[in-house]
């Protein structure tokens, strides 16, 4: 019987260049320094409105430093004073749109999004191109329109026609769709129907909770989206007790012309606005997890 020495397999096998010292990979100066101009050209609007909202109106108009001043309390005082604490009800509206309509349209996006991805039916690619034309359509270009249908029924004027046009997100469900695809395995599935689950029952109790990390962003999302919405509470609302706090601080603004007082409390306000978007990313980031259902399919 033939035998093959180990000193001939050594010499076969391919061998591994030793890694010098200068090898290991390095980020780049140039896209270093192109990440940090990005990084201050997003953040120096933000240092802004900060530093903006500490001067009194005389110093804002003034030579403008970035250094701090010191009337930043009393700037809050005189916007929560500005007609009974109107800016304060804008604020609640802004948040009964954005967080009404970024729930309702989170659960239509997941329940949409799963069925596009698990289930088939006539015309399920017809629905899904639609649903591309949707993402490329801009919501500006259906204010008007939807303005008019809501008009039909006396809607205009009034929370419900806030609300209703932003229910349904084209891309919340694109989104959705594409998750679901990749995060809930068929088996899981077919495992409940086996079970004898309703496909409700499985989509609540299994396909959910896999699909909690894109759900999470997509709510985020769109909660952003409702609540930097200008044109559309523009539009369809004429009450400014009904006011979203974008269209409110716009009307400040216009005030500003002629009362340029009026200017440190739209900054103020613009502030406080960002607040409970920054506070809301920093809750909602710690349920971005990978791999959930990891462990959901046993091999």
């Amino acid at each position: 019987m033939a035998t093959i020495s180990p000193t001939r397999i050594r010499t076969t096998l391919p061998s591994r260049a030793p890694r010098r010292h200068g090898d290991r990979q390095r980020p780049s100066a140039l896209g270093t320094a192109i990440l940090l101009l990005g990084a201050v050209y997003c953040l120096l609007p933000v240092l802004w409105v900060v530093v903006a909202s500490t001067k009194s109106s005389g110093e804002l108009f003034s030579t403008f430093t970035f250094a701090p001043s010191g009337h930043l309390w009393d700037n809050i005082v005189a916007l929560s004073q500005y007609r009974g604490g109107l800016f304060y009800r804008w604020m609640l509206n802004t948040a009964l749109y954005a967080g009404v309509g970024a729930v309702v349209s989170t659960l239509v996006s997941a329940l949409s999004g799963y069925v596009l991805a698990k289930f088939v039916f006539p015309g399920k690619d017809a629905v899904f191109t639609v649903l591309l034309m949707g993402v490329l359509v801009p919501g500006v270009i259906l204010a008007i329109p939807q303005y008019f249908l809501l008009a039909k029924f006396d809607m205009t004027n009034t929370y419900w026609s806030v609300l209703l046009p932003q229910l349904i997100s084209p891309y919340g469900i694109y989104l959705a769709r594409i998750y679901a695809a990749a995060s809930v395995p068929q088996e899981v599935v077919e495992a409940g129907r086996t079970e004898g689950a309703g496909e409700w029952r499985i989509f609540s109790r299994l396909a959910m909770p896999m699909m909690a990390p894109g759900l999470v962003t997509i709510f985020l999302f769109q909660f952003v989206a409702i609540w930097n919405n200008f044109m559309l509470p523009y539009i369809m609302l004429g009450n400014d007790h009904l006011f979203p706090i974008t269209v409110g601080l716009s009307g400040l603004l216009n005030q500003g012309s002629t009362v340029p007082a009026l200017y440190t409390l739209v900054i103020t306000g613009a502030l406080l606005s960002i607040v409970p978007l920054v506070v809301l990313f920093f809750v909602l980031q710690r349920f971005w997890r990978v791999d959930l259902a990891a462990g959901a399919v046993k091999s």
